[in-house]
């Protein structure tokens, strides 16, 4: 039961015209806004807002695909962090209970993220304020799946990575060349999301299946830019890399080597080409992400020239395994 003052009101927006309103709290991604409702990313029914007279306490919103009916991730949950700890997370519950429940209507719900500063840990504000988020979620029945290093490859800074010719590289054919070898790639994963989906019952290749149409399928930069890495000798492949661009960013939005290639550097190679394919379209930086605890991934981004600006943290109301 809430303990939040019965005057506190829990209402979605009526319109994009209470923006300002929403943007009394303030994070990372208030700047694309205005542009993911115009494109259809967000729904003023889908962006909460909770409020004591004319103060906001707290606010949420779900963002989702162009053209898709439903929402696909909860990426705005702000708290009024001058609130008491205790009725802070107070009022985080109420509104992710109440807001939830009207939108989603009793339905599986979309995994929460956020991103938080790479130090957040060691400072007293930001680890107050991220602890209270997580602990409303928490409170709900959320659980941290993941947190994520938030990488950044800037060419003013950074030179572009050399080919190192041990490998050359060949573009994706289609779904099939690609989901092929993602499905190798599950094996060993240190991936969250695709231990996460290998515990859910999906088979390695049903996983694969899974993420390319749900996330690849969606980018509009072309798929001439994903490659197909191989020893020159055979042509066996040896792994992959999909730079594209997500609508905000140019990314590395997937890589992997195959298993039995793994140990020799090669993701070296993989992670330069797709870097360089990037660097080629005049970006002014390029994206990546990858687990915290996948240390090898992060020390190859660190060679690359990539540094950690931020991280995420991902959040679950799915059972544990």
């Amino acid at each position: 039961m809430s303990s939040t003052p019965p005057e506190t009101l829990v209402r979605p927006l009526t319109g994009v015209a209470e923006l300002p309103l929403f943007n009394r709290l303030s994070y990372v991604l208030d700047h694309e806004l205005e542009d993911d409702f115009a494109a259809g990313r967000r729904r003023p029914e889908w962006t909460w807002v909770a409020l004591s007279g004319d103060r906001l306490l707290a606010r949420l919103a779900w963002w989702t695909k162009p053209g898709r009916a439903e929402p696909m991730f909860l990426d705005f949950f702000d708290l009024d962090d001058a609130l008491p700890e205790a009725e802070r997370v107070e009022v985080g519950v109420r509104l992710l209970e109440t807001a939830s429940a009207a939108v989603l209507k009793g339905g599986p719900r979309p995994e929460y993220g956020r991103f938080v500063p790479a130090d957040w840990r060691d400072d007293p504000a930001a680890r107050a304020a991220v602890t209270a988020r997580m602990t409303a979620a928490e409170r709900t029945g959320a659980r941290l799946l993941v947190e994520r290093l938030r990488l950044e490859w800037n060419p003013a800074v950074a030179a572009v990575p050399a080919a190192s010719g041990r490998l050359r590289f060949r573009p994706v054919v289609d779904r099939e060349d690609l989901v092929a070898l993602m499905a190798l790639v599950m094996a060993g994963t240190l991936d969250a999301h695709g231990l996460a989906d290998l515990a859910s019952g999906l088979s390695p290749r049903e996983a694969a299946e899974q993420h390319y149409d749900e996330e690849f399928a969606g980018y509009s930069s072309p798929r001439e830019w994903w490659r197909v890495a191989e020893l020159p000798d055979s042509g066996e492949p040896v792994g992959f890399v999909v730079p594209a661009h997500n609508g905000y960013n140019a990314t590395i939005a997937y890589i992997g080597v195959l298993p039995a290639h793994r140990g020799h550097g090669y993701i070296d190679d993989v992670l330069a080409e797709g870097t360089r394919i990037l660097a080629a379209e005049d970006v002014p930086r390029v994206r990546a992400a990858t687990d915290l605890a996948n240390v090898p991934m992060a020390r190859a981004f660190a060679r690359a020239g990539y540094v950690n600006f931020e991280r995420a943290i991902d959040m679950t109301w799915d059972a544990l395994p």
